[in-house]
């Protein structure tokens, strides 16, 4: 990360991470949608990335010697602290909201997801310098990956600490990436019901597990991941970019519910039989978030051109 940039920031750029911040959490809300991907479509993935890294050894020393300024003064603090701020008021303010509207009205907030990606897709492919072969296959090995995981069936696993570390890992490694939710890998291992009734209960071991977990997981996977980046830029996108576009069968507007476990609903796409007016209606919703996601991208050129 550019930290001359990062310390000329004011206080309008820090608003605007906010605002990016509360477009992951809003998307985190949203069963499926994972809050990646939308780091990935506002622009701020590697920098996360980068930010996440710099909790290194050297911080973590430094913050158990109680040389806090020291810490800080090399930690890019004021971005994540600006990103979570973003993150926790979308859940706190919109968790009910999009709720309701996802068992009241779920076409129309699925459309406006699937324009959001849809979008994002088409201006995250020009990342790649490079549509090689090899880079191709990748893509649609990424794409045929994620279509069929977010229509697997969960399994049952036993209850056990390394499980749960183990599923807490997982589940934050897959809420990094684009286009996969880091709930839906718990739900697929069978832990997300066990997990929200843990918290509800106050079961401080079963969370503490999860989130030491989850912590670990993060901190080495997005080592991994920044390492891939730098060795093999257009392969590492070209896969995201296949991962964002497998996950368009989760959010694809028109679906059919069957109840396969207690804690798991099979959903099945389909295609509307007729264009009728809430079928036009989630088309232009869909226009919406697509355009939406242009305004940004320009907006975004604009400022960096600027700066």
């Amino acid at each position: 990360m550019d930290e001359n940039k990062t310390r000329t920031r004011g206080f309008i750029d820090y608003f605007w991470i906010g605002l990016r911040g509360f477009a992951m959490g809003s998307a985190d809300v949203v069963p499926g949608v994972s809050g990646g991907t939308m780091a990935f479509i506002l622009g701020i993935y590697d920098e996360l990335l980068d930010s996440i890294n710099a909790v290194d050894m050297t911080f973590i020393r430094r913050i158990f010697t109680f040389r806090w300024r020291e810490a800080f003064s090399a930690f890019p603090w004021k971005f994540l602290l600006s990103l979570a701020i973003g993150i926790f008021a979308a859940i706190l303010t919109l968790a009910n909201v999009l709720h309701w509207a996802l068992e009241n009205q779920p076409v129309f907030i699925w459309s406006f997801f699937f324009g959001l990606i849809v979008a994002s897709i088409v201006l995250v492919r020009k990342r790649v310098g490079n549509w090689g072969v090899v880079n191709f296959l990748a893509a649609v090995a990424a794409t045929l990956g994620a279509y069929v995981l977010v229509g697997s069936t969960p399994s049952e696993t036993p209850h056990t600490p390394l499980l749960l570390f183990l599923s807490g890992a997982l589940a934050i490694c897959a809420m990094i990436l684009p286009g996969i939710s880091g709930a839906f890998i718990l739900v697929l291992l069978g832990k997300y019901a066990y997990v929200l009734e843990a918290v509800k209960n106050f079961d401080i071991i079963t969370v503490g597990l999860v989130g030491i977990g989850a912590v670990v997981g993060l901190l080495l996977f997005v080592r991994l991941l920044r390492w891939l980046l730098h060795r093999n830029h257009d392969l590492i996108i070209a896969i995201l970019t296949g991962f964002m576009l497998g996950s368009l069968r989760k959010v694809w507007p028109w679906k059919t519910f069957e109840t396969i476990t207690e804690t798991f609903v099979r959903e099945t796409n389909f295609i509307p039989a007729s264009l009728n007016g809430e079928v036009l209606l989630a088309i232009f919703i869909m226009i919406i978030g697509i355009t939406a996601i242009i305004v940004v991208e320009n907006f975004a050129n604009r400022r960096e051109s600027k700066s």
